[in-house]
This record gives structure tokens, C-alpha cells and sequence, in this order.
């Protein structure tokens, strides 16, 4: 029997050797886990049990288990070079296959999908909608999309101005050449919906003690592109604002209707104006542009403005791609848009030790493992992304070569025992 315990005892050491020598070599392998040998006792037993005075029968491997610790999370540089803080697993399709890793050394295929390194899988996460807006609950492939951002028309404009209440009230006709007529001149970019840009001007002229006339012109014309005159047909048709006592305004009423808090735009038409001639281009514009005047006060101050805001852009490229810790990945375009084009998911399991290893530094579900449940990143107990930056191997290397030296002396120890054991069997024969 003594020949049976020294073999056990030679094979768990070995097997020893072999767990410790694989951390060791993957101690530079981003997003590895360790792991460890776990060995217990052998014991011949009968039916009855297997008494107080049983020697044992050695020992043997009952399990090689990953430890998932964190790893420690280094930047790259590359934004697409991922590491998780925390819990979860990033999310991998091969043809519709699953598989989970924590290496998130990944990259572009031509088609713009984001694979890992290999690129045999895509990662897995969210998409958008037309808006934008993340479409959390069914996976796909994640995909960084170069085509060009489409222009969007402004539709409404908004920003915070202060009417001097001490300016004097002007009662000469509106005329956009003459300062004379107007008390302050305020310019806003717009855009029609094929991404041009237009000027859009605001004159303010104080008409009373607490009335402003506000006359809108963009381009220099009237919304039909006509030109402003002092008089006739084309003369430019202000909106009348009205303040309280408290310099906080009342309405903004423009003919026929009446508009609290807004000016609305209607029916204009986009245009060039060449040699002072001037022609539509062809676009259109918003149904309607509201420029929203809530924020105006009439105080003691200078009349000033905040830098306006306005939704609409010209055509983008995209620029550059940035990854937030909750995994949305934000594309960056020329025209200083930023739109939303995916999410990653996570993946966590009940038992992260009944995964099966399936090399590539990769997992597959399993019955003990339990079957994944996937959300975006920081949600619940979920990690977050650390964009340019991977996840190291957690292999202690001082631990790892402590270890080794262990498992060799196992291994000399239980070869020992062997031969002691022979030297013995061979006294018995020479005896007998």
C-alpha cells in the first residue's frame, strides 16, 4: 500500500507543478485568473465505515479552481483596450455562440464591428435608436459606425438675456442699417436641414417703460428672404415682450397670436444672397424654430446676453471615440456633435467557479456556473469600464514561485517514500 500512497502523493505534486507552472507562464496574460490545486485525503472503507484505526490511502486532486480576484487595471492608450473594475465579464459572440472573458484587448474589423483580438468574436452590448437613446434588454453586435452624422435643421434656440431697464425708448422706425433705431443686436447660428448656416439677428428696441419690440431677420431678410424696409409690404414684423413691475417678463405676444414665454418662427425659407440678389437653396427649414425667451429679465444692468444654444449642426465626421464607465460608447464628430452609438454589457454568473475555461482567456456557462445574467456596466454589483487600459493577469509571482518550490519538495518527499519502501520489500526477499 505504501507504493499507492507515494504514487498519489507523486501524482498530486505534479499536478501541482503543472497548476503553478500555467500561472507562471501567464503571469503576462491580460485578463488571466489563477488558480489553485486543491487535494484531499484518500481513506479505504467498507460498508461499516471506515473505523478509528484506518491508515490512510493518500491523496488525490478533488479540484483545480480559478481564483476571479481583480486584477490590476494599467492604461494603454488605446481606447479600445478595456479593463473591468470589479465584478463581470465582458460579453463575446462567435456566429451566436457565447463565451465570457475578462481580456479586453480589443479592435475593429473592416465591416466596423469591434471584435476581440483574434477576431473571431464580437462584443456584445446595446444599441440605439434613431434618437440615440440605448436600447437596453436584447444583445448585438457592437458597432463603431464612420458614416457621416446627417445635418440636423434647428428647431429651437435658447440662452439667458437682460433687457436694460434704463434704456431709453426709441421711437424712430426699425431700421436694420441704422444703430439708431435699435437698442442691442444679437446673432445666433442656425441651420437649415441640409447643414448650412445661417445668421440669425434679434434686435431689441425698448418701445416703452416695460414693452420691447423684438424684430427677427436671418440672413439679413425677412423669413420669405424678402429685404427689410422701413415701409411697405416687407417691413420686418416685430414681437412685443411685456415685463412686470419687477422686470420679470409677462408674454411675448407676436401678430396674430399670442406666445407666453416663446417666440415662435414660422415659414421661413433658406436662401443665398449673391451681388444682393437673393435665391432659396433648395433646404428647408424646421416645421418651426422656437426661440425660447423665458430666461429674459428687464433689470438695472447692461443689456447682455449668454451665449446662445441652438439644436442644430452641419454634416459630421467622426473624430474620435471616447468609452464612459458605465460602457456607452460616445462617438465625437466635426461638427462638435457627440452622439451615443452603443453599450456594452457585462455578464455575472451565481457560481463564477463552475465556468469551463476554454482557453483564448475565455469562459463558457456551465450547469454549475449558472446561466448568466447580463446588464450595462455599474448596475447593481456589476463593475465599471476603464477605457484605455487593460486588466493584468492577478498571478502573484512571489506566491507562484513559493509554490513551485513546495511542489518539488512534494514531489522529492513522496519519491522518498517510494524508495524507502523499496529498500524495504528488497530486506523482506533477502530475508525470506
Amino acid at each position: 500500500m505504501s507504493f499507492n500512497i507515494g504514487l498519489s502523493g507523486l501524482y498530486a505534486a505534479n499536478k501541482q507543478l503543472d497548476v503553478t507552472g500555467n500561472n507562471i507562464a501567464n503571469v503576462a496574460t491580460t485578463g488571466f485568473k489563477s488558480s489553485r490545486a486543491e487535494f484531499e485525503d484518500v481513506y479505504s472503507a467498507t460498508k461499516l465505515g471506515s473505523g478509528s484505526k484506518t491508515v490512510g490511502n493518500g491523496v488525490r486532486l478533488s479540484n483545480v479552481s480559478q481564483q476571479f480576484g481583480q486584477g490590476d487595471v494599467n492604461n494603454t492608450g488605446n481606447v479600445l483596450d478595456m479593463g473591468i473594475q470589479g465584478q463581470g465579464f465582458f460579453v463575446l459572440s462567435n456566429d451566436g455562440s457565447l463565451s465570457y472573458t475578462r481580456a479586453g484587448t480589443f479592435k475593429t474589423d473592416k465591416a466596423g464591428y469591434i471584435t476581440n483580438s483574434d477576431g473571431t468574436s464580437k462584443l456584445q452590448g446595446y444599441g440605439v435608436d434613431a434618437n440615440g437613446k440605448i436600447q437596453n434588454g436584447i444583445l448585438t453586435d457592437l458597432r463603431i459606425d464612420t458614416s457621416n452624422l446627417p445635418p440636423q435643421a434647428t428647431s429651437l434656440v435658447s440662452s439667458t438675456i437682460n433687457l436694460n431697464s434704463k434704456a431709453t425708448p426709441i421711437t424712430a422706425a426699425f431700421d436694420p442699417t441704422d444703430t439708431s433705431t435699435f437698442t442691442k443686436q444679437f446673432t445666433t447660428p442656425i441651420y437649415d436641414t441640409q447643414g448650412n448656416q445661417h445668421s440669425m439677428d434679434q434686435f431689441m428696441v425698448k418701445t416703452a417703460g416695460n414693452t420691447w419690440n423684438v424684430y427677427t431677420l436671418i440672413d439679413g431678410r425677412n423669413l420669405d428672404g424678402s429685404a427689410p424696409t422701413t415701409t411697405g409690404v416687407t417691413a420686418p414684423v416685430p414681437s412685443t415682450m411685456t415685463f412686470d413691475s419687477s422686470g420679470k417678463l409677462l408674454q411675448v405676444s407676436t401678430p396674430p397670436a399670442t406666445i407666453n414665454s416663446d417666440l415662435v418662427l414660422t415659414g421661413w425659407v433658406p436662401g443665398t444672397v449673391t451681388n444682393g440678389t437673393w435665391t432659396a437653396n433648395g433646404a428647408a427649414s424646421a416645421p418651426t424654430i422656437t426661440i425660447s425667451m423665458a430666461n429674459t429679465s428687464q433689470f438695472n444692468a447692461d443689456t447682455a446676453r449668454s451665449l446662445p444654444v441652438q439644436n442644430g449642426y452641419a454634416t459630421g465626421q467622426i473624430t474620435n471615440l471616447t468609452i464612459d464607465g458605465s460602457g456607452v460608447l460616445l462617438a465625437n464628430f466635426s461638427n462638435n456633435q457627440t452622439k451615443p452609438i452603443g453599450q456594452l454589457a457585462l455578464a455575472s454568473f451565481t457560481n463564477e467557479q463552475g465556468l469551463q475555461p476554454v482557453g483564448g482567456t475565455s469562459w463558457k456557462e456551465t450547469f454549475d456556473s449558472g446561466i448568466p445574467a447580463y446588464d450595462a456596466p455599474t448596475t447593481g454589483t456589476l463593475g465599471s469600464i476603464v477605457s484605455n487600459a487593460l486588466e493584468e493577469s492577478n498571478v502573484n509571482l512571489t506566491n507562484e514561485l513559493v509554490e513551485l518550490i513546495k511542489a518539488q519538495s512534494n514531489y522529492q518527499a513522496n519519491a522518498k517514500t517510494i524508495s524507502t519502501q523499496s529498500t524495504i520489500m528488497q530486506t523482506i526477499i533477502q530475508m525470506a
